[in-house]
């Protein structure tokens, strides 16, 4: 705290919001505009409230500090001023104005006039320009003139020339016949700096001010100080690089967190457009460590520079929305305290310093025989031996614990640092950012999407996926939703999550669903998708009530709709995408009966030089999974295409693989539809009531590719590609397939109510990696 009748030795400013009454206000201004009389000094405006008390002036709430750690308030040999006159009505103290004295310029004179020229010019040429910022040079030596203005990213051309007009009156009026001086404000949005130097050919960042709130987080969140210093490092370090590789070089971003007790956090960070990308990183890399340093469990703070800023805060403060959304989903950290005992290493014993074992008091006095004081020149030396032996063993022991600790600590977070990206397990990437300008994607928040859906209400529910319930929703202006609530106990864990999320809101496909968001906060993990109202396809294809509606003609566009959709994920989106559970009820139809593939859940990204992957952990749907993908944990985009080829059987016959009714002894639908294929009866697989709608020769065709997709090697089966072309190619002669996969999985009368043998072509469920797979319900 500051008052009016302390000296200015103190080491801490305070200031505040709206004064009480304008004769405080000048009174104030007046203390700290005399401050400007030495060489480097500093001006303030309101942030709070200020109080009189016995004829003093107190004002509280932010520390300010230069880099060095020193408060800007320290200058020598001036008290302060006799009590200003009464106030103007038009008085006004900038909020921050952060001033150089580099010499004086005289009134009246060549360098004040073209001052007053660029006063004019630049504001405008600022305002004109896209990226809000501008630079000029006045006059020649000695009163040339070198001058640089920035309003922040997220003004408008108007406020912005506003701004530097009244930043201009305020350089000179509160640093007068100052030739150098940058001006900041608090709430303004832009900056100002000239100089009879020309810091424009340096991309030098000068006149850093750090800002620091005293208000402390601490207090209320003392049990998670880890996890507080790990969101701020987050949100910093990811801002810093979005705003470098902005074209403007501007970021402003929100980070949410999990842990509903910790604060969510906003931050802005912004350099001169005229600095490259690795300039603009290179500027903002140092506040990363001025945090750090100042602002340990503060409720906010900036670092004000002429080249680049930050600025973080527990609230929204800039305009709009932000550009970038992070989630962090890592569970709480530890205290350090609570997790690593705090160790003190002395250093090696100096010569001419005592050890602390011979600091202790000495033994009585006693007369020394030669005997005794050989044994005590023998203990002497070994009581430096351990003296230089101790702390080496306890540095040892020290990093031991430290690297304990570390390895405890990264197990439940996420550090955004390269080296520890290299050691995290795949279930700890649980941060991930979000651009939200690349799409249309919406991190909601938990009470939209609760009113959205009445709370989750069994009314809303549309039915119950693999990794939890669906509910319809509907947003306030009207959108109808899907919500797809996560289960603490499904099989998705967060980088389930993650993955899916991620990967469709880069998608963009009509036969893909399409994300619209999603939600986390807690417990709660929500996915966002479309409405489609035709729920999905084994709603319809598998319901002896419902299967007439879906006619042959609607059959073959679903069809064509599904084969598209992998087209595009296995060939022609930005990633290769392996889907992994290709079926019936992840296909879901809108109005026009329209299919869109849906949960990305288990998708699996390759680069375009892969052809397939592996894992040791094997998930899935019994019935849709490939023989090499099941046995082995072998994928690639042949694994989806066997499921494409189960699922075209499907379609075609209205049965489901899974479960499928014994005909002919055969346990499921591949046996049996190569049975009729090799009996020539083909056309009897097809479901009834689509018979009398397709031709002989199409049906085979279908039936033909089908097949195709599910022969037992997968080299044998065709690309998607080749899936697609003979679809839509009517004359075309099509190889003779291949038996499926498990087609000699059979049962005979006498074995029907026990065990089933298994011949050598098929394969068990049971496999050497951990199988997870979902059992469809029975069909006819």
């Amino acid at each position: 705290m500051v008052t009016g009748r302390e000296q200015n030795q103190t080491k801490r400013l305070a200031l505040v919001g709206q004064p009480t009454n304008a004769v405080l206000q000048a009174a104030v201004c007046s203390i700290f505009n005399h401050m400007a009389q030495a060489p480097f000094s500093i001006t303030m405006g309101w942030m709070g409230t200020v109080a009189e008390t016995n004829s003093s002036v107190s004002f509280t709430g932010y520390q300010f500090s230069n880099i060095h750690g020193s408060a800007l308030s320290s200058v020598d040999g001036h008290g302060y001023p006799p009590p200003p006159p009464a106030p103007r009505a038009s008085h006004r103290c900038p909020i921050v104005a952060i001033l150089w004295r580099e010499g004086d310029y005289k009134s009246n004179s060549t360098y004040e006039a073209n001052l007053k020229l660029l006063s004019t010019t630049l504001p405008k040429k600022a305002a004109s320009s896209t990226n809000l910022f501008a630079t000029d040079t006045v006059g020649n030596v000695p009163n040339v003139i070198f001058a640089l203005a920035l309003c922040r990213g997220d003004s408008n051309a108007s406020a912005c020339e506003g701004c530097l007009v009244t930043a201009f009156q305020d350089g000179q009026e509160h640093c007068a016949n100052y030739k150098d001086a940058a001006v900041y404000y608090d709430s303004d949005p832009c900056m100002l700096r000239f100089s009879n130097k020309n810091f424009l050919a340096t991309t030098v960042n000068e006149h850093m001010l750090v800002i620091v709130s005293i208000e402390s987080l601490m207090v209320n969140i003392s049990t998670r100080a880890d996890s507080f210093r790990l969101m701020l490092f987050t949100l910093l370090n990811s801002t810093a690089q979005s705003a470098a590789n902005s074209s403007r070089r501007f970021t402003t971003s929100r980070l949410d967190v999990s842990v509903s007790s910790l604060p969510t956090l906003y931050c802005l960070m912004q350099c001169t457009p005229d600095l490259t990308a690795d300039e603009c990183t290179a500027c903002l890399q140092p506040y990363l460590q001025y945090t750090l340093k100042y602002m340990d469990g503060k409720k906010g703070g900036r670092v004000l520079g002429t080249r680049c800023s930050m600025r973080y805060e527990i609230f929204p403060f800039f305009q709009g929305d932000p550009m970038l959304r992070i989630i962090n989903l890592a569970p709480e950290v530890p205290p350090i305290n609570s997790t690593m005992p705090l160790i003190t290493v002395n250093p090696p014993p100096q010569p001419q310093s005592q050890s602390p074992v011979a600091a202790a008091p000495p033994p009585p006095e006693v007369q020394a025989t030669t005997q005794e004081l050989h044994g005590r020149n023998s203990r002497r030396r070994a009581l430096w031996i351990i003296a230089a032996a101790a702390p080496l063993l306890s540095i040892f022991l020290c990093a031991i614990l430290f690297v304990v600790w570390i390895r405890r600590r990264r197990k439940g977070t996420e550090i955004l640092h390269d080296q520890a990206a290299a050691n995290r397990p795949e279930e700890d990437e649980l941060v991930w950012r979000l651009e939200e300008k690349s799409s249309e994607f919406t991190l909601f928040d938990l009470s939209e999407i609760l009113h959205a859906t009445h709370d989750f209400s069994k009314e809303n529910l549309l039915g119950q996926g693999g990794f939890g319930p669906v509910y319809k929703g509907q947003l306030a202006d009207g959108t109808e939703i899907a919500v797809k609530r996560l289960a603490s106990h499904s099989g998705q864990g967060f980088t389930e999550f993650k993955n899916e999320v991620e990967l469709i809101a880069k998608l963009q496909h009509s036969n893909l669903v399409k994300l619209m968001g999603c939600c986390i906060k807690g417990e709660e993990k929500l996915l966002v998708y479309e409405y489609l109202p035709n729920k999905s396809l084994d709603f319809f294809i598998f319901d002896v009530s419902r299967t007439t509606l879906v006619d042959w003609n609607k059959r073959c566009v679903i069809i064509e709709g599904i084969a598209q959709g992998l087209l595009y994920l296995h060939k022609h989106s930005r990633l290769r995408i392996i889907h992994r559970d290709l079926k019936a009820s992840n296909i879901l139809l809108d109005l026009e009966m329209n299919p869109k593939i849906s949960d990305f859940g288990l998708a699996k990204i390759f680069s375009s030089n892969d052809t397939q992957g592996s894992t040791k952990k094997v998930v899935g749907t019994y019935g849709y999974m490939a023989p090499e993908y099941a046995s082995e944990g072998i994928y690639s985009i042949k694994s989806d295409v066997f499921s494409f080829g189960v699922l075209l059987l499907e379609i075609l016959s209205g049965k489901r693989n899974s479960g499928f009714h014994q005909h002919e002894d055969f346990l499921n639908l591949l046996g049996y539809s190569w049975h009729l294929w090799e009996g020539g009866r083909c056309l009897e697989l097809l479901e009834a009531s689509i018979v009398e709608e397709i031709h002989a020769a199409e049906a085979s065709r279908y039936i033909n590719i089908a097949l195709m997709c599910v022969q037992e090697r997968a080299d044998d089966r065709p690309t998607m590609s080749n899936v697609v072309a003979m679809l839509n190619s009517e004359n075309a002669i099509l190889p003779e397939p291949k038996h499926p996969a498990y087609f000699n999985l059979r049962v005979s009368r006498e074995d029907e109510s026990g065990s089933v043998p298994y011949s050598n072509n098929a394969v068990t469920i049971c496999s050497n990696n951990d199988l997870t797979i979902t059992e469809e319900p029975d069909g006819r």
